[in-house]
């Protein structure tokens, strides 16, 4: 349900602004609408820049935690001679950023002496001294490379060449000579320190570096708090400098104009200062031309289902919050999408043990999935699909009594076809009727009751169509009254598909509109519902995919005593179900999300673009010692 708001205009004098912005905030129930559109200053830049800091701090530190481990106890950090909350945090996330500058310098350090390793490691330990002293006696030590089968004898003989080392078929050597031999081979120049040289030096960086990740893991696990408290005090500075931004000069300079919305619950708690303060302010109900924040409030269950709907967009104020009709058919889509109730028991055991041990603002998600496995249990016994098992096909004796009444072709069929099939078919006519009784109610609201009669007819002859037509082609027989009351409906919605379509034109452009939406909903309902039909193909295709990994782990396995067997038909049986429950799992949140973003919404003409109620407020994070 979409919170009721109502818009505040103020007119604040430059000598009470400061004081008005102190007490408004202090209320925190206002949200400050932006008058001066991409406007920006100083310090809004730099509280944004700084915002980033603290973001790119916490998260190097994330990964400290995550990646580095040590059973080191720290003390608290040193903030000594720090006074204030920003300050502290600003301390740690600038030795934050040294730290991880000293790191990246450290790391260049060690890739360095790694490929000066690497390099003198085929011609070991020795002293550039000695060559130095065998050039003063006329003979120049050179370093070759060349593969095995093209190292020649004769270099021996002439230029006294010495193999070292041979690795991966490469020959490393060196040559005694006045002047560098002109051979095929590659003259490699080696670095000037010896072999322990680097070697000791890598060592000596790698203890800086870890002590670089222990100064990290100390400022996580004593100084996390103050830079979240920190930030929190930056995003204050950031909302104020926003709210500075959201106001207009009027009257030579001499007076603010600020325009706020409140939710009508609140707004007596405001009206009451205004007016304590004599503050200038004028109460209207929102335009249909206001961009007016949204705030939704659901159920326990209902609010569950908020994030989906966020992924595609808020609604407007002006429009409808689908959340309550969104959420029991992305339920059931998901079931049917996933269709096996053994995957539809792990996922519910899973969220059950996520529930118990996640944070508390990940716990809905947990609840979600409650709901979700539950669902598909429910899809999956209907159907008889329990871990790629056909249950219809087993001769166990408890299933005796109810195989005959799993939903699957070889009890019945509908029509000839699938029940499955035809169910899902049913479910997407039923939804996007929904969503077309949902559009007529939309614009009965905001225009006026004429405006639904269009929408609404179509839903009246959709209905009264399958009815008149389609129960007589299941073999029942209608009252011949039901069938006038029937035709009388469908005449009726009629005119209203073609002369209520644009109650606000004349008659000759409703009627040319009604052909071209009879056009439209002829070619555009029959997709739509056709869309749905991947709810029985998904679970179809994790059901086949199940059994075949089942036949697979038995029929493999099946000429090995009993003794070994168990082990591979368990490891086959194991990495084909998760491969089938990964897969079948994307599956199942990507398109009842796309059924539900594309067929549902569409005819719900639903618009979404709303912007979120975000009061202007002071915000706290609590440092725990």
């Amino acid at each position: 349900m979409i919170t009721k708001m109502k818009k505040l205009t103020f007119l604040v004098t430059n000598k009470e602004y400061e004081q008005f912005l102190a007490d408004i905030r202090k209320i925190g129930v206002v949200h400050i609408e932006e008058l001066q559109s991409g406007a920006t200053s100083a310090e809004f830049e730099a509280g944004k820049a700084l915002a980033e800091r603290y973001k790119n701090a916490l998260k190097a530190l994330d990964y400290a935690q995550e990646t580095y481990t040590t059973e080191q106890h720290y003390n608290n950090v040193d903030l000594a001679g720090v006074s204030d909350v920003k300050t502290a945090g600003l301390k740690l996330v600038e030795e934050v950023e040294g730290l991880l500058a000293e790191e990246n310098s450290v790391k260049h350090k060690i890739e360095a002496a790694e490929k000066n390793i690497q390099a003198l490691r085929p011609w070991g330990e020795f002293n550039a001294a000695n060559l130095e002293a065998l050039a003063e006696k006329g003979y120049q030590v050179h370093f070759f490379s060349c593969p095995v089968k093209l190292f020649k004898q004769e270099w021996k003989d002439e230029y006294f060449a010495t193999p070292i080392e041979e690795v991966d078929k490469k020959i490393y050597f060196i040559t005694f000579s006045p002047e560098r031999p002109d051979i095929m081979a590659e003259n490699i120049e080696l670095p000037q320190r010896p072999l322990s040289a680097y070697i000791q030096e890598k060592n000596e960086l790698q203890s800086e570096l870890e002590q670089i990740h222990e100064n990290l893991l100390r400022i996580n696990a004593e100084g996390r708090d103050e830079i979240l408290a920190s930030q929190v005090e930056n995003d204050n500075d950031i909302s104020l400098s926003k709210v500075h931004l959201s106001s207009e000069s009027i009257a030579n300079d001499a007076v603010k104009l600020m325009v706020g919305w409140t939710p009508v619950e609140k707004e007596q708690e405001v009206e009451e200062y205004l007016d304590k303060n004599k503050i200038f302010y004028e109460a209207a109900n929102p335009e249909l031309d206001d961009n007016v924040p949204v705030e939704i409030k659901n159920g326990s269950y209902t609010s569950l289902f908020e994030p989906i709907l966020r992924m595609y967009s808020l609604p407007s104020y002006h429009d409808l919050d689908i959340t309550l009709f969104l959420a029991p058919f992305f339920m059931l889509f998901f079931g049917l999408c996933l269709g096996d109730a053994g995957y539809g028991l792990v996922v519910l055991v899973a969220s059950i043990i996520l529930l118990k041990k996640v944070e508390p603002d990940m716990k809905p998600y947990a609840k979600l999935g409650i709901w979700l496995g539950a669902m598909t249990i429910v899809c999956g016994l209907l159907t008889g699909t329990f871990f790629g098992i056909d249950l219809s096909q087993q001769e166990w004796a408890f299933l005796a009594p109810v195989k005959k009444y799993f939903i699957n072709e070889k009890n019945f069929t509908i029509f000839g076809y699938s029940p499955m099939m035809v169910i899902s078919v049913i479910i997407g006519l039923i939804q996007v009727l929904l969503g077309m009784v949902l559009s007529a109610v939309k614009a009965a609201r905001m225009y006026g009751w004429k405006f639904g009669v269009g929408k609404m007819s179509w839903v009246v002859a959709i209905v009264s169509a399958i009815i008149c037509f389609g129960v007589p082609a299941m073999g029942v027989a209608l009252p011949q009254v039901v069938t006038y009351i029937l035709y009388g409906l469908i005449g009726i919605s009629v005119l209203g598909i073609f002369f209520f379509n644009s109650p606000d034109k004349n008659i000759f452009m409703n009627f040319g509109t009604g052909l071209w939406n009879t056009y439209g909903m002829a070619t555009g309902l029959l997709g739509d519902l056709l869309s749905y039909i991947r709810l029985f193909a998904l679970g179809l295709t994790g059901g086949v995919l199940g059994g075949v990994f089942n036949q697979l782990a038995f029929q493999l396995t099946e000429s090995m005593p009993w003794a070994v067997r168990w082990l591979p038909m368990l490891l086959i049986l194991l990495f084909g179900h998760g491969i089938n429950f990964g897969l079948c799992m994307i599956s199942s949140f990507v398109h009842p999300m796309r059924l539900t973003f594309v067929e549902f919404f569409k005819n719900a003409d639903f618009e979404g673009g709303g912007k979120e109620y975000d009061p202007f407020q002071v915000k706290t994070y609590e440092v725990k010692k």
